[in-house]
Formats: C-alpha cells, sequence, structure tokens
C-alpha cells in the first residue's frame, strides 16, 4: 500500500484520497508521526523534530536482509527519502526550497549508506560518514509546494524510483547505478535552478546570500551574466568567486601532495649543514672507529643531493565549452590556475566550440576567465588546434590535456589527425572526456577506440585522475 501510494504521487499530481487514507493508518499503527507522509515537511525538518527517526534513515537502502516485522516501517521511510526528492513539482522554485530538496538529497544519500554529498561526488555506497549535521529552518518548504502545483513533475524528467534497491548489496563500490544516479540527481538540481527567478533572487542581497553555489547554480550565473547588471551582477560574481576558492581550495591540496621533481644528480650538493647526510657520513666513517677511545674518528663529511631539474614543462590545456561541457570548463580553469602558478610550469588556457579563444593572459585567476567565456555552440576541434599548434616549441617537454566530449561536427577526422600528428610529434596528449566532481563522461565512441588504438586512451572524467596525469608528468 505505501509503495502504490508513493508511485501514484511520483508520477501523478493528483492524491489518490484511499491510498492517502489507509498509509495514513497505517503509518500511526507503525507509531510513526503523519507528517512523514506529508512531501511539504522536508526530511531534515522531520529529524529535527523526531530526532529518533535519524538513525533510522542511515544506511536505511543499504542491504537486503531486513526482518519481515520491519518492512513496513522501512517502506515508510524510504517512501518518504524518494518522494521528497524525486517529485519536485513545477513551477517557480524560491531559493529557500532549492536549499530544502538539497538537504534531502543529503539524507538520500546517507539513506544509500554513503555520507551527505557522497553520491554526487563519486564516493561508493557503504562508506557513511555518520552524522551530516545538516539542518534547517522549521518552516522550509519543498520545491513546487504551496505554488498550486502539489506532487508530480513535468513530462520526460527522470524520477523513476526503479533500480534503487536491487542489486545494491552492502554497497561494495562505485558502480553503474551509482552513475546513472548521480545524474538524476544532477539533472533535477539543474532542474530547480533553472525554475527558479535567479534574476529577482541576486537582485536581493538577502536572497541571494542563501543560495549555495553549486555546479547548476555557477552554470545558470554563466550563461545568464550578459542580462544582469548592478547589484545582481555584483552578487552573482560573488557566488562564482565562492565557488572557485572552494572548488580551488580542494585541487590545490590534491596538486601539492606531488614530489617536486626529479633529483639532478650532475649537480653537486651544497656543503651546508642542512643538507649533511649524517647516515651515509657515520657508515662510510665506520673504519675510523677506535674501540679505546670509544670515538667515531670523521675525516670526510657527505652532504644529499637536492637539486632538482630545471627544464620548465609546458602545459597546453584545451578545454570545449559547449553547453554539454560546463562542468569541465569550471574545473579545468580553476586547475589551470593552479598549475601556472607552480615554479617553472608555462601553462597555456586555450577555449572553443565554433570559435577557440586564447585564456591564456588570465589564466592565474580562474574567476577572470569564466566570466569571459561565453557557454553553449557545438564543437569545431581543429580551430581550437590550429590555435594551440604554434604554443608547441619542445614536443618532448610539453603536454597537450584535451578535454572533450569529441562529438564533432565534421565526423571526417581532421582534428583526429591534427592529434595524431601532435602525439607523433613527441607531445604527451591526454584525452578526457569530462572534468567533474562525479566522474561521470561521455566520449562520442569513434574516438574513444581511436585513442585507445593510438596509445593514448581516454583517462576517467574524475578531477583526481586529471591531476594524477598532470603530477606524473611534471614531476
Amino acid at each position: 500500500m505505501l509503495y502504490w501510494r508513493l508511485l501514484s504521487r511520483l508520477f501523478g499530481p493528483d492524491e489518490q484520497p484511499t491510498l492517502e487514507n489507509a498509509s495514513l493508518g497505517i503509518v500511526g499503527d507503525l507509531g510513526l508521526p503523519p507528517a512523514l507522509l506529508d512531501p511539504g515537511v522536508s526530511v531534515d525538518n522531520l529529524v529535527q523534530r523526531f530526532p529518533e527517526l535519524g538513525a533510522e534513515f542511515d544506511g536505511l537502502m543499504t542491504g537486503s536482509d531486513h526482518e519481515r516485522s520491519g518492512e513496513v516501517r522501512r517502506a515508510a521511510l524510504v517512501s518518504k527519502l524518494l518522494l521528497n526528492v524525486f517529485s519536485t513539482g513545477s513551477g517557480n522554485v524560491t531559493a529557500a526550497q532549492l536549499e530544502s530538496w538539497k538537504k534531502d538529497v543529503a539524507w538520500f544519500e546517507r539513506g544509500m549508506g554513503c555520507e551527505a554529498g557522497g553520491l554526487r561526488r563519486g564516493q561508493p555506497a557503504g562508506q557513511s560518514g555518520g552524522q551530516s549535521g545538516q539542518s534547517g529552518e522549521l518552516d522550509g518548504g519543498r520545491p513546487g509546494q504551496g505554488d498550486g502545483q502539489p506532487g508530480g513533475h513535468d513530462d520526460g524528467r527522470p524520477g523513476h524510483p526503479g533500480g534503487l534497491f536491487g542489486g545494491r548489496g552492502s554497497g561494495l563500490g562505485w558502480g553503474p547505478g551509482d552513475a546513472e544516479l548521480a545524474k538524476v540527481l544532477a539533472a533535477l538540481e539543474g532542474d530547480l535552478v533553472k525554475r527558479m527567478r535567479l534574476r529577482e533572487v541576486l537582485a536581493d542581497p538577502a536572497l541571494a546570500r542563501q543560495l549555495t553555489p553549486s555546479m547548476s547554480l555557477i552554470e545558470q550565473l554563466l550563461r545568464d551574466k550578459s542580462n544582469l547588471s548592478g547589484v545582481a551582477l555584483a552578487n552573482a560574481k560573488a557566488l562564482i568567486r565562492r565557488y572557485v576558492d572552494e572548488v580551488a581550495e580542494v585541487l590545490r591540496t590534491q596538486v601539492e601532495q606531488t614530489s617536486a621533481g626529479v633529483i639532478d644528480r650532475s649537480v653537486p650538493p651544497k656543503r651546508v649543514f642542512r643538507n649533511l647526510d649524517i647516515d651515509r657520513t657515520i657508515w662510510k666513517n665506520l673504519p675510523n672507529w677506535s674501540p679505546e677511545d670509544e670515538r667515531l674518528y670523521v675525516d670526510r663529511l657527505f652532504y644529499k643531493q637536492t637539486a632538482r631539474r630545471t627544464t620548465p614543462a609546458k602545459l597546453i590545456v584545451v578545454v570545449d565549452q559547449s553547453g554539454s561541457m560546463v562542468d569541465s570548463m569550471v574545473n579545468c580553469t580553476i586547475l589551470a590556475s593552479i598549475f601556472a602558478g607552480l615554479p617553472k610550469v608555462d601553462v597555456h588556457l586555450i577555449a572553443y566550440d565554433t570559435r577557440a579563444i586564447d585564456l591564456t593572459p588570465w589564466v592565474h585567476d580562474p574567476f577572470e576567465v569564466l566570466l569571459r567565456t561565453n557557454l553553449g555552440g557545438g564543437n569545431d576541434g581543429p580551430v581550437a588546434m590550429a590555435m594551440a599548434r604554434p604554443k608547441i616549441s619542445d614536443p618532448r617537454n610539453t603536454v597537450m590535456v584535451w578535454i572533450s566530449d569529441f562529438y564533432e561536427f565534421d565526423r571526417s577526422q581532421p582534428l583526429y589527425d591534427g592529434i595524431e600528428a601532435v602525439y607523433r610529434s613527441g607531445v604527451k596528449f591526454i584525452p578526457v572526456g569530462s572534468v567533474n566532481s562525479s566522474g561521470v563522461e561521455s566520449v562520442d565512441p569513434w574516438f574513444r577506440k581511436k585513442f585507445k588504438a593510438l596509445g593514448t586512451p581516454v583517462i576517467s572524467g574524475h578531477i583526481k585522475k586529471l591531476v594524477f596525469e598532470l603530477k606524473n608528468f611534471l614531476a
């Protein structure tokens, strides 16, 4: 009965009185609060009122070994999570409603066995981090509620709960089901952001402060920045700056974990105390040990070699800025700025759709780069290649990172021919399908096959994988 009610509310805007009344009776018999059935009450709000439910939501949808007596209670709690996350209604959405939905998603992720934000970051299920510490206002509403259009959703919007239970087991890793869920959650968030009257919200500093920077929000701001002015534009820039700084801090930590470079053995060590190799000095002078004096007489000191190779490395980053690659544009501009700040690394940044633009002069400031991009359009890779190739002066000391889904206008392979020529010249070429927090990627199968045959397979779309590849080259 509870699951029939769930399906009815997910796929239809109208309440079914029989299902609602029967479900209310079941919930009452279980000793659960009636608010559990109200989609206008957020999960976060519910847990604030009834703290004992918090532990029941954690790991709720992991595993399949549940006692029969507890299955009905579990169905009631599962229904609450699914309905609040996947039934987002229609109509305008306020900043408070979006924030409330995001907190419900955090509880859903905890129910799937992740820590809050885990599914969206690409964390395998079954790695819960315990309490999320999420909290919200007691009067926080739900998207689509209170606007005359409760429940349901627009035609064509993903929201089917199927596949959330089967085969998850104890959550042993990040699999196709998790990746699909991450994509659905991202699509739902994007839809909610689009339904916000963003310009009006940005024009009000109090409302703008309630917005939490996210990839979906940044995408909307970048697409609409030409229509903003005054206070709204200033608030939009502040949100973009906040998001850029947050992501940059995470990426900077990953980059700094690399070694400083390879020791150059051709350079003699500096004979200063801080470079003194104590262990080697003792070992080499052991023949001078005096048993009578019980002393080691040292006639030669040994020093550690600390000089690093000083040959500068050139990093050319080419980013597809078409509408399908927004995550990549944001992440890669930030990543390029971090590498540009490293010593002896010459970084160049090119963005393209049907035209190419050289963003190298602003590579140290990803915020300025993003403000100069125009998201959208198609893919014309050869235009970007024509701009990138003249930058190659020493192929053996150059790495070219090309981030795109490679769905080109011209499928007669002029882009691949150019890439193959660059690779044959000695440049280390790294094709990347996408660069986002979830690691989900989509690449033209023809290009994927050709790159694999060339010996440069498309790497995983997770940002950590690209950082790892670049660190190996620059070390």
